[in-house]
């Protein structure tokens, strides 16, 4: 068995070899097996050259990818690939009782779910920790955001306004889980329809489906899209020594565990940063940093939801 003591630094040529071997006793490890027996030097050794292991610089971001009406069964949907990291997000409507405290104003509900499936690290019937607070973290983007305003989510003064119901479904998580999250929330919200709903003769207001006759006292006369402005997206960069890596994969993650998320809205406005711990000191440089990397990340978010919402009005 090999120490840490036993295995040279050289991994150029695709292989550490032990000193002092010769004959039988002489031996090869194969970089796989040196990533997985030391995974941390195996990442420095690429850090050190400027490139990580799966090719990337260390700002830039893995490839990104939006499709809306991915439910069709939703008012509002759609699927966000950041690499490998998938998610699925579902809007549902539904008329409720407004406040008294904001009679002129609807609620958003979000719940993010990370089934089984995403990963070997989520076991059947565990809820994984990490759940509630990218549910937490989400309901506080968007609102502090502004990027809904919900006053345009009211039916009626103080009878009735919209609850919509926000699910996101983790189907693959390999790291970045909020950033990906965030884009399929800003994404269905993009994609919802506000359904037509009519008021009865006792005052009550219900959804109109597309089978019922029109001619009803429609409150609102068509579905319509939700106005959004400032729209918000986010970062997550992983801080090592003096490294900084954008969009991390759940490999990094686990062997580097400081974690910086910067969200900025679509005016480059700060909405908020969040460091959930971690061994290393976020400096205000490094902040600086993972903010300019931040900015750059959202033009191209932005743009991926432009053509992605030009694509499906052409379709």
């Amino acid at each position: 068995m090999l120490s840490h003591s036993h295995v040279q630094d050289g991994v150029a040529e695709g292989v550490i070899v032990p000193p002092n071997s010769s004959g039988d006793l002489s031996s090869e490890i194969e970089v796989a097996a040196f990533k997985r027996l030391f995974p941390l030097r195996f990442f420095e050794r690429h850090l050190s050259e400027s490139i990580r292991p799966d090719g990337r610089a260390l700002g830039k971001a893995r490839d990104s990818t939006l499709a809306l009406g991915a439910v069709a069964s939703a008012n509002g949907s759609a699927l966000a690939k950041i690499g490998l990291t998938t998610m699925l997000a579902a809007i549902k409507m539904e008329v409720m009782t407004p406040s008294k405290e904001s009679p002129d104003k609807g609620c958003i509900a979000i719940e993010f779910h990370m089934p089984p499936i995403c990963s070997p690290l989520v076991r059947p019937g565990r809820p994984a920790e990490v759940a509630p607070v990218v549910s937490k973290q989400l309901s506080d983007t968007i609102v502090s955001s502004g990027m809904i305003d919900l006053e345009e989510l009211s039916l009626v003064s103080g009878k009735a306004a919209w609850m919509a119901y926000l699910d996101i479904y983790c189907l693959d998580a390999d790291g970045a889980l909020f950033d990906a999250a965030l884009l399929s929330a800003v994404a269905a919200f993009s994609h919802l329809q506000i359904p037509v709903v009519s008021m009865n003769d006792d005052g009550k207001v219900s959804v109109v489906s597309e089978e019922q006759d029109e001619g009803r006292d429609a409150v609102n006369k068509e579905r319509r899209k939700l106005k959004l402005s400032r729209i918000p997206f986010s970062l997550t960069c992983l801080l090592h020594k003096k490294y900084i890596l954008a969009d991390p994969t759940a490999e990094e993650e686990s062997i580097m565990d400081t974690l910086v998320t910067v969200v900025l809205d679509s005016s480059d406005q700060l909405v908020s940063l969040y460091k959930p711990g971690g061994s290393a000191l976020a400096n205000t440089l490094a902040v600086q940093d993972c903010i300019a990397l931040t900015r750059q990340r959202v033009k191209e978010l932005q743009m991926i939801l432009d053509e992605t919402i030009s694509k499906m009005e052409v379709d």
